[in-house]
């Protein structure tokens, strides 16, 4: 099998001249070079896709040899499910975006970063539903889910997918929406890359003539009746507005609460709509402005350097209220490090009203998810790392008590199963289901986790 695989691998170089990084050759380093620091065994291959046919050619290759395959888009997941040992089907080259003539949908490639997306749509005042930050890529972020600032009036990303290319797993390219492959199509939304390869999507875009936002910083001394304040504001806001809450290091690395107020109705109401915001208690730094969406992607930017060591962990909950803002004051004065972070999104308005049967994605109704981020600077000893992950453990759990079964599926990893079980809810045996139609043979395992068995089903079923 060995020289088996190394005249696949010398073969593949060969039919796609340029367009494969072997370990040890130019740009290797560069093409594995991710977000989060790789800490699985290097990929044996990196296939940079240009066309869909690249991409046929690097699944069957992957499946004649036995190899592990993995698809890398914005290369944004935590644990780097992007770089697996075996095969990556590299998108990043894939990035084009084309509106179409009646401005209401965009065709975007699988590779495609929001910031690409944004680059097409801002001249045009319009938008697509994408995520807080530019980097991260469209097609991961829509198939699991899709939480952003655009939450409350247009919904989840995977709400306004309206059309998808998929490379099956035995190379077939099928087509799939509402008419076609409509089991796929349904499983697409919320079951992540676990079906297959997207090389293109059709997305709805939305009218956006104005935008406010901007990032507020106020001391930690305070985040008690900073996030009180906020909370109170959030639950009664209308669906044009929604805001993010983010408790991290500071420049110093003392901790801060970060506040990102969004609003996108209409221009004469903005103003007032994120004014309530500046007075959360004493402001150390900021403003919200009219700014294009583009801009507000970039807020978050600084923040993200590749390379460092990530843990994660999240959950559910259903409100920003005196007990979760307790876990969280709790849980920054128990850091360990400035690379500890706590942050939320939205979800309500337009996504709560969309019927859980209707998509794979299984919460439909208002909660706020948590994103629990520990980093620190590669090459720390192993103590550091323990210290990390037990940090975020130690997190979530503290938010158990009032958190909602499951967890957000595209920050879930393998070991993860049952908790995306009841992620899924009821619609996890039908999930289950079509994982077997359309990749019995597993060979999109590299995805976010599934429900794996009828055994965690019945126990997701009794808890529900």
């Amino acid at each position: 099998m060995p020289n088996q695989i190394e005249r696949a691998l010398s073969g593949l170089d060969r039919r796609l001249p340029g367009r494969v990084s072997l370990p040890g050759g130019d740009g290797y380093a560069a093409a594995t070079a991710i977000w989060p620091k790789p800490v699985c065994p290097t990929p044996r291959a990196v296939v940079h896709c240009r066309t869909t046919e690249d991409v046929q050619v690097s699944i069957a290759i992957a499946r004649d040899c036995g190899l592990p395959l993995s698809v890398r888009g914005g290369g944004h997941h935590w644990a780097s499910l992007a770089l697996r040992a075996g095969i990556v089907i590299d998108l990043s080259g894939m990035n084009g975006v084309s509106v179409a003539a009646d401005h209401r949908s965009a065709i975007i490639s699988g590779g495609s970063r929001a910031a690409d997306v944004a680059a097409a749509t801002d001249p045009l005042h319009l938008a697509a539903v994408t995520g807080a930050c530019s980097a991260v890529g469209m097609a991961g972020f829509t198939l699991g889910g899709g939480y952003g600032p655009l939450i409350g009036r247009c919904g989840l990303a995977l709400d306004n997918l309206l059309t998808a290319q998929v490379v099956l797993a035995d190379g077939r390219v099928v087509v799939a929406d509402d008419n076609n492959e409509q089991e796929l199509f349904w499983a697409l939304r919320g079951g992540g890359g676990n079906f297959g390869v997207v090389t293109a999507m059709r997305h709805r875009l939305h009218n956006l003539p104005s935008f406010r936002s901007g990032m507020l910083v106020y001391s930690f001394a305070e985040a008690r009746a900073v996030l009180r304040r906020c909370g109170d504001i959030a639950a009664s806001s209308p669906e044009d507005l929604t805001v993010q809450i983010g408790c991290a290091g500071g420049p110093d690395g003392k901790p801060v609460v970060m506040i990102l107020p969004a609003w996108c109705g209409p221009r004469a109401e903005g103003e007032a709509q994120v004014a309530p915001f500046l007075k959360l208690g004493t402001l150390l730094a900021g403003n919200l402005e009219a700014m294009s969406y583009g801009t507000s992607l970039t807020l978050f930017d600084p923040y993200i350097v590749n390379g460092q060591r990530v843990f994660m962990d999240t959950c559910w909950l259903p409100a920003l209220d005196t007990g979760s803002i307790d876990a969280f004051i709790q849980a920054m004065e128990t850091v360990v490090s400035p690379g500890c972070a706590l942050f939320t999104h939205e979800f309500k308005g337009a996504a709560s009203r969309v019927p859980a049967e209707a998509t794979a994605f299984g919460l439909r109704r208002d909660h706020v998810l948590v994103e629990i981020l520990a980093t620190f600077v590669d090459g720390s000893d192993k103590e550091e790392e323990q210290r990390h992950r037990r940090w975020a453990r130690a997190t979530r759990h503290a938010f158990a008590p009032m958190a909602l079964p499951g967890g957000y599926p595209n920050f879930l990893v393998a070991d993860d199963a049952e908790r995306a079980a009841k992620s899924y809810g009821r619609n996890a045996e039908r999930l289950i289901r079509a994982k077997r139609h359309y990749d019995p043979d597993n060979i999109f395992r590299s995805a976010i986790p599934l429900p794996v068995s009828q055994s965690t089903l019945a126990g997701v079923t009794a808890s529900l």
